[in-house]
């Protein structure tokens, strides 16, 4: 990768290509927990639906890494409110997916993405982002804590026993 990557808020033009790009994160996700976990598909158009949610509120938004023209990863973003009687009042972000082309890890992709998170998460003046990983997942895990995302809450889950 010669260029610097590129980076554009995405379109519903993008979404078979995040379908695509998509199914890595399938993939790496079936193999770690395929108790919870789809695997990928042959036909990635599958997860249309799923995809295109992100286009339909002002409040969501996808952006998009290119590098030399090819897609190189995306990432998801709903911006949120939160209050209760323990919390403050406050504005959000919570990332949703991020993914990056096996062909462009190690190169900065990610970190750009939530870059443009952060830009596109101040403008609308939240005042956090959150996000969850899987425990599995330890290379996202260091890359948001080299981002300075910081372990707040952990959370876990039991399966049921059916009788």
């Amino acid at each position: 990768m010669d260029a610097l990557p590129r980076y554009r808020e995405a379109t519903v033009e993008d979404v078979p290509t995040i379908c695509a790009l998509g199914q890595l994160l399938n993939a790496i996700h079936h193999a770690a927990r395929p108790d919870l976990y789809t695997a990928a598909t042959p036909d990635p158009l599958r997860d249309v639906p799923h995809w295109m949610s992100f286009f339909e509120r002002p409040d969501q938004a996808v952006f998009m890494a290119l590098c030399e023209g090819q897609p190189a990863g995306f990432i998801t973003a709903s911006l949120s409110s939160g209050a209760g009687p323990l919390m403050q009042p406050m504005d959000f972000v919570r990332i949703g997916s991020v993914c990056v082309a096996e062909d462009f890890w190690g190169k900065g992709i990610g970190r750009g993405l939530v870059y443009e998170v952060q830009r596109w998460a101040v403008g609308r003046g939240a005042k956090d982002i959150r996000l969850s990983v899987w425990a599995f997942n330890t290379r996202a895990i260091r890359v948001y804590a080299e981002l300075g995302f910081e372990t707040r809450a952990f959370e876990m889950g039991m399966p049921l026993l059916s009788q």
